[in-house]
């Protein structure tokens, strides 16, 4: 009888850990603005989150054919 405990053990512990390798995490939306304060052509994230962060952001990146510096936030 205790062979059937125990396998019957390993397997609530195999559901609950297969249950939990099922679940994806989710990531938080990214929301974007462009920047107000930077000047000129965007060619180093760096920089562009570096202005942002004054800007109350919590970072940013360059983009697009007309190099803009986009603010980043989690929304």
């Amino acid at each position: 009888m205790g062979s059937k405990t125990t396998l019957g053990f390993a397997l609530v512990l195999l559901v609950i850990f297969a249950s939990d390798m099922g679940v994806m995490k989710s990531e938080a939306r990214l929301c974007e603005s462009p920047s107000h304060s930077f000047k000129g052509l965007c060619f180093n994230d760096r920089n562009c989150a570096n202005v942002c962060l004054t800007e109350g952001f919590t970072g940013g990146k360059c983009e697009g054919a007309r190099h803009r510096c986009f603010c980043t936030i989690i929304c």
